[in-house]
């Protein structure tokens, strides 16, 4: 299976802090990787460095490597910005921006240069149908994107992310605040969308990673515990840490 991300050695401090611990950690392309572990362990540390969203607080350094197709994305010479595109994020909480539904799925194309409108129009149409949210918006498309529910707000950002064309798709627990229905209609859209992207999730929770993920990996505080094949590692973990987490004693 080919390696899409692989990580090296990490260490992240914030001040004097070392967040991640000399992390090192191999994703391969086009399945569900879940990054699992309680508050504090670094998780969304990690992703955030992936794209290096970390680098926006300026006390904040990194060592080792984290490599995108075998380049260096920590490099100084990386074009940040293109970075976040091949690598696009979704958090926790929907973020619209305050245009219509159309405009948030047009906007990056837009940016990008994208101009005729047939080609805006299958732009937006194909994000929308991979986030499993045409059927739902395909005859309100001028309606403000803050009228939608908190799910199909989601699925929207996520709609968003998949217009600039990623390679890779990180959501850091996109789930944490919604119903069951909404929840499963992500996790669908997310099983689909492995088959062009590759996605890396912390979970809404361990079921979550149980249901969705190909591999798993298991964090505490800062470390790296355990990663591996998802069904094997929930049931024969190597590590008391990891089995303790995963069957609800901690965290």
């Amino acid at each position: 299976m080919r390696v899409k991300i692989e990580v090296k050695n990490l260490s992240y401090y914030f001040g004097q802090e070392r967040v991640i611990k000399d992390l090192s950690l191999r994703i391969p392309e086009n399945v569900i990787f879940s990054v699992l572990g309680p508050a504090r362990s670094g998780v969304t540390t990690l992703l955030r460095t992936l794209n290096r969203l970390s680098d926006l607080n300026p006390e904040t350094r990194t060592e080792g490597e984290v490599l995108l197709d075998g380049e260096d994305v920590l490099a100084k010479d990386v074009n940040v910005t293109e970075l976040r595109r091949r690598v696009g994020m979704v958090f926790d909480v929907p973020t619209p921006l305050p245009l219509s539904v159309y405009d948030n799925v047009a906007y990056g194309p837009r940016l990008r240069g994208t101009k005729g409108r047939k080609a805006l129009a299958d732009c937006v149409e194909g994000a929308l149908r991979t986030a499993a949210l045409w059927d739902d918006v395909k005859d309100r498309l001028n309606v403000p994107a803050m009228s939608l529910s908190g799910g199909q707000q989601q699925r929207l950002c996520i709609a968003r992310v998949l217009a600039q064309g990623p390679e890779v798709i990180l959501l850091d627990r996109p789930c944490s605040g919604l119903d069951p229905i909404s929840t499963s209609k992500i996790e669908d859209s997310l099983i689909r969308l492995k088959e062009s992207v590759t996605v890396v999730i912390a979970p809404h929770n361990v079921q979550q990673a149980g249901r969705i993920s190909d591999r798993v990996a298991f964090m505490l505080m800062g470390r790296l515990i355990e990663e591996g094949e998802t069904k094997k590692v929930f049931v024969s973990p190597e590590f008391r840490e990891t089995s303790d987490y995963i069957t609800g004693r901690f965290g």
